[in-house]
């Protein structure tokens, strides 16, 4: 159970921290929020709906690539069903933009708290059939790496065993279907090291690492548990980084995608 609680708390968290996580806002004075996608999947425009019934408040979207030093862009939001509405134009695999929203009532511009323009990056389909396996085969390792690191902890003999599937778990979920996912997502099968600084691709890879150590290690006779119990700590941590923290970007200049800290060296 408290591997359960450890791995859905991480998750939650990562998730809830991510960069791709929708921001919100809300409206000063008044009861009105509203969500900013910060991802669209896909090679479509991307809806911002704001969920304003009052027909008196209007308003527009300014917005241009990322990271360019373009003019900004307008569009208008348009009134229907009690929301107003606008369209992002789509973007190329890894290619972002960056917007923000202006809302008046009347001529009264509306203040809108913690104001801050967002980053919305596109990406590709992912086919169900291997997003679905790759995300239940990595929720499965982070869990099974809580599980194993405390009965390592706990001198529970099944840690040896468990060593072992936690490994494969990582091998099939990040290192087969994680790249795989990659490719149809942004159109490369790998960006981490030493290939970029995507630290997606960095965390599996270093988790693996880790846990083949462990494996080798308590392989034969002998007290090697701390290898485990390092192992599953490390993973922990690595897996607290926000999902999608430095991950593909569109060179909108020369067409390429970079990752990582190549993002801001190149």
């Amino acid at each position: 159970m408290l591997a359960i609680i450890i791995t859905i708390s991480t998750a939650v968290y990562q998730r809830l921290t991510g960069p791709t996580h929708p921001k919100t806002f809300h409206v000063k004075d008044t009861e009105y929020r509203f969500e900013l996608p910060r991802s669209q999947n896909g090679y479509s425009d991307a809806l911002i709906r704001l969920r304003i019934d009052d027909p008196e408040v209007n308003g527009y979207i300014y917005y241009k690539r990322y990271p360019t030093e373009e003019k900004w862009d307008t569009i208008y939001l348009y009134r229907e069903n009690g929301e107003l509405i606008g369209w992002l134009p789509r973007q190329k695999a890894a290619g972002k933009l960056i917007y923000g929203i202006d809302l008046f009532k009347g001529d009264q511009e509306l203040q809108i708290e913690d104001r801050e323009e967002v980053i919305i990056r596109y990406k590709s389909e992912v086919p169900v059939y291997v997003l679905i396996p790759h995300i239940l085969l990595i929720f499965s390792a982070m869990l099974f790496s809580n599980l194993t690191g405390m009965y390592a902890m706990a001198k529970i003999p099944f840690y040896r065993l468990y060593t072992l599937i936690t490994l494969i778990l990582f091998l099939l979920g990040g290192m087969i279907l994680g790249p795989i996912v990659q490719k149809y997502a942004f159109g490369e099968f790998w960006t981490g090291f030493p290939l970029g600084g995507d630290l997606t691709d960095n965390k599996a890879l270093i988790a693996f690492i880790m846990w083949i150590i462990a494996w080798i290690g308590n392989r034969k006779r002998g007290d090697r548990r701390f290898l485990v119990i390092i192992a599953a700590i490390v993973t922990l941590i690595v897996f607290l980084i926000p999902h999608s923290v430095l991950g593909s970007e569109l060179d909108y200049e020369s067409g390429q995608i970079k990752t990582g800290m190549i993002i801001y060296f190149l």
